[in-house]
């Protein structure tokens, strides 16, 4: 902590102590605060602004609220992962969804930013779960989400059912189009998706943890691509390309709309028998537009001002 908070630079973003991996609320009080008065010494002194933590939603009550009144505490993320009972119950969370609805709601009247976290891929988990859990989210309106797929970690639980042969991953491509419908959801409501996919690490890369289940460093740029795709060719299908076309987007979205080693371009290359398909960037273009021919296309669902929102992949 030490090293990070020291490196605080003026006119930088607000900077806040994290604690994740866990279930902070679910630890010893005495524990809590040992962390707590670490981190709030460096919001004291001005090298942070705030802590945030992660935890379950069923140790979220008005006992370990109270604990944190004392404390520069801003945001607080629920680990949801799923808002359907019965994926919880296979997955042996030991909550239901009616805890996270209730975290989420104590949370908000306490004045915390909340955050919610879910997962795709779960046992018992399908696309049709997984998308009812993304509109169950979004009804509580939080102020940002984290969707990350499931993986097998090497001697879990899990990993014990997968060697068994009693539960089964999604694919990478299963994946990200269902990660991808998720997005669309939390987009229409106005609410950010921060982060899909774990965050790589030397273990992660390296296999020694993962068993199974679609990990990839760039998981989210996967999505992105996908959507992009997605609007390109529904354009189009609506008016099929003569053998030529041409693309333009924000020059952030240049890297999304190609796809990881171009082959978004390959696609769409193959799929309508392109002869040539040239890619250019427009600085004044909103980041959720593809021009496709000179015909501007919005991505990401119907919202009317869509063009506007801080949520697309423009950053």
């Amino acid at each position: 902590m030490e090293i990070y908070a020291g490196n605080r630079s003026s006119g930088a973003r607000p900077v806040q102590i994290a604690f994740y991996g866990g279930n902070f609320l679910g630890l010893p009080v005495r524990v809590v605060r040992a962390f707590l008065d670490a981190a709030a010494r460096f919001v004291a002194a001005g090298r942070a602004d705030s802590i945030r933590f992660s935890t379950r939603p069923d140790t979220v009550d008005d006992v370990r609220l109270g604990v944190l009144s004392d404390y520069p505490v801003s945001t607080v993320e629920i680990g949801a992962q799923s808002m359907s009972d019965r994926v919880l119950r296979q997955s042996r969370r030991g909550h239901g969804a009616a805890d996270t609805i209730h975290a989420v709601e104590l949370l908000k009247k306490n004045g915390f930013e909340v955050g919610v976290q879910m997962m795709v891929g779960l046992p018992g988990d399908t696309e049709k779960t997984a998308l009812a859990s993304g509109r169950d989210i979004a009804a509580l309106a939080p102020a940002f989400v984290r969707i990350y797929p499931t993986l097998v970690l090497a001697g879990s639980p899990l990993g014990r059912q997968y060697s068994q042969g009693r539960y089964r991953p999604l694919d990478l491509e299963g994946a990200v189009q269902v990660t991808k419908r998720l997005w669309v959801i939390f987009y229409n409501r106005r609410i950010p998706v921060i982060r899909m996919g774990l965050q790589a690490s030397a273990e992660l890369e390296d296999g020694s943890s993962v068993m199974a289940g679609p990990y990839h460093p760039a998981f989210g740029h996967l999505v992105y691509e996908a959507l992009f795709l997605d609007a390109v060719c529904s354009r189009f299908s609506d008016q099929p390309p003569d053998g030529t076309a041409c693309l333009v987007v924000h020059p952030r979205n240049m890297s999304k709309l190609r796809g990881l080693n171009n082959r978004n371009m390959k696609r769409l290359t193959d799929q309508f028998h392109l002869r040539h398909l040239a890619v250019e960037t427009d600085a004044s273009l909103s980041c959720n537009t593809v021009v496709v021919n000179g015909h501007p296309c919005r991505l990401y669902g119907n919202r009317p001002d869509a063009a506007t929102d801080a949520g697309a992949p423009c950053g």
